[in-house]
């Protein structure tokens, strides 16, 4: 069970343009996130949405160290350098003070050795591709998990083997996942092996090479996702921009702030901070809140680095 922080006292998207409010410095994308060919791929009937509302942002998008089509990324911190973390501006806080600053909607796994030793394998710029990809899959799954626990289930009765009645529960319906590219898709394969029939749709962000300027390039949903429970998949949260970006998407879709969870595995304290500021209703499960964030993640997970 995550603990809150306190001090001890066949998927179809919709064919239409959304505009939305741009966001100052949308949160980078990790490195390496390259637009795939065919970024959906849960459905073969799934139609790609072109969103041209958000490409007046005013502020240059946060990368994935992502080059596409001629469009560079920018980002905080430069590409290429060697250097593995983003430290954020704010130093490094205990949980009464990002409780006091962030609020109860920041849900954090109960830290213990074996966490502590995947957040550390990760962070490590020693560790082996395939050591980072184990650890991040391991990770991934218990975020997962934890996430899947925040959604409502119902009391349901079987009929054991044996003829026994057994009062249970079960998942009620109507849940989606939703991740943002590319990072996002490391998390996709462990909702899946949770949930192996769950919709799950994408959203791209980006800045524009010309304009320096947010930008969504593409979103797939299902038809019917404002009627649905949203899980929300974006590894490191740094400034949170992104995030704001995409889930202001899902507002136009009709999805509702509350229903929103947001899956992370490190977030540093302003990003966290932001997103509960722009949408109070939403939470965010992560594993760590931390001043420096492991902005090499999507790089080093897709083999870019």
């Amino acid at each position: 069970m995550a603990t809150e922080l306190r001090c001890p006292d066949s998927m179809l998207c919709h064919n239409q343009q959304v505009n939305s409010s741009s966001t100052q410095n949308p949160e980078p994308q990790q490195p390496g996130d390259l637009i795939p060919a065919h970024a959906g791929g849960n459905s073969d009937s799934a139609a790609k949405l072109t969103l041209s509302g958000h490409a007046n942002s005013s502020v240059p998008a946060e990368r994935d160290s992502q080059v596409s089509g001629g469009a560079t990324l920018n980002s905080e911190n430069s590409g290429g350098t060697g250097n593995y973390d983003a430290p954020a501006s704010d130093p490094l806080l205990g949980d009464c003070e990002i409780s006091r600053q962030i609020g109860a909607q920041l849900k954090l796994l109960p830290m213990n050795d074996q966490i502590r030793e995947l957040q550390t394998i990760i962070r490590d710029k020693t560790a082996s591709r395939g050591d980072f990809m184990f650890s991040a899959d391991r990770l991934i799954r218990l975020v997962v998990e934890e996430g899947l626990n925040q959604l409502p289930y119902k009391e349901c009765m079987v009929t054991t083997p044996t003829g026994y009645k057994y009062e249970g529960v079960k998942f009620e319906k109507g849940n989606c996942g939703v991740s943002i590219m590319r990072s996002g898709e490391a998390m996709e394969q462990g909702l899946r092996d949770c949930c192996r029939s769950i919709r799950i749709g994408k959203i791209l962000i980006q800045s524009d090479e010309e304009t320096q300027r947010a930008k969504v390039y593409y979103a797939k949903f299902p038809p019917d996702i404002y009627r649905r429970k949203v899980l929300l998949m974006y590894p490191i949260l740094s400034t949170g921009n992104t995030v704001i970006e995409a889930v202001k998407v899902l507002v136009e879709h009709g999805v509702q702030p509350g229903v929103i969870i947001l899956l992370s595995l490190f977030s540093t304290p302003p990003g966290a901070k932001s997103i509960i500021q722009e949408f109070p209703e939403i939470t965010i499960l992560t594993t760590e809140v931390h001043p420096v964030a492991p902005t090499h993640f999507g790089q080093k997970y897709f083999g870019t680095d």
